[in-house]
């Protein structure tokens, strides 16, 4: 097996571990972070009634600096849009991430916004 193959299968394990333990409700729906080499995005989605309530994205958009500083341009965008919709609180998906940095950032910046984690 190959390096970038264990990496892969490894992510998918974690990924896995905190999917079967988080559900999204429309109380407090999940909160899905998904980072690439470029770009940010974030939805907060209604696993019981299966529908993405807000989405945020740097796709698109003319966000630019550091992929840190676009996290937390979307971590405040998800949060006012949340705000919008009446949601006070959401549940983190960290996709199989480690909570650092960049995912981080998003985090403290939908908290700082008003949004509960």
């Amino acid at each position: 097996m190959s390096n970038l193959a264990k990496k892969l299968l490894n992510k998918s394990l974690r990924k896995g571990r905190v999917r079967a333990k988080i559900s999204g409700t429309d109380k407090r729906p999940r909160l899905s972070v998904t980072i690439s080499n470029k770009h940010v995005s974030a939805q907060l989605i209604d696993d019981t009634a299966g529908k993405t309530l807000a989405a945020s994205t740097t796709v698109g958009s003319k966000q630019t600096g550091s992929l840190k500083e676009q996290a937390a341009f979307v971590g405040t965008d998800i949060a006012k849009k949340a705000k919008k919709a009446s949601i006070k609180k959401a549940t983190l998906d960290r996709n199989g991430r480690q909570y650092a940095a960049r995912l981080a950032a998003l985090a403290d910046a939908a908290r700082n916004e008003g949004l509960e984690i």
